[in-house]
């Protein structure tokens, strides 16, 4: 037996826009990916703090350092700028390995879209 656990968490980062043209995923900054341990074209659940949309889509690499958030394809849909989105990754764990396990959570820094400390 296996078991879905929360691994990857990006708390309350900011949407800075929105491309209806485009095939499909979130643009997010790979800083702020290498910090939550996510990877490039996983698949990711997406909560919209401000409409409580919910979303599955996959993650790619935005531009390091620029703190970009971009809701890409069918997924500009769900959320406009300004949103504040809660990014998640699951992993499949035994329970002895659930037992241990810690998510990797980062709090977003609401200025400019960085990892912040807590």
């Amino acid at each position: 037996m296996t078991l879905t656990l929360l691994r990857a968490k990006l708390h309350r980062i900011r949407v800075t826009e929105a491309c209806l043209d485009y095939m499909g995923s979130l643009t997010v900054d790979q800083d702020l990916m290498d910090a939550a341990g996510l990877y490039e074209h996983e698949k990711i659940l997406c909560a919209d703090v401000e409409n409580g949309n919910r979303f599955e889509t996959y993650v790619i690499a935005g531009r390091r350092g620029s703190g970009v958030c971009c809701l890409n394809g069918a997924a500009a849909h769900m959320g406009k700028t300004g949103d504040h989105l809660i990014v998640m990754a699951f992993g499949q764990f035994t329970p002895e390995e659930a037992r241990a396990h810690q998510p990797r959570i980062v709090f977003i820094d609401e200025a400019f879209n960085r990892a912040t400390t807590r």
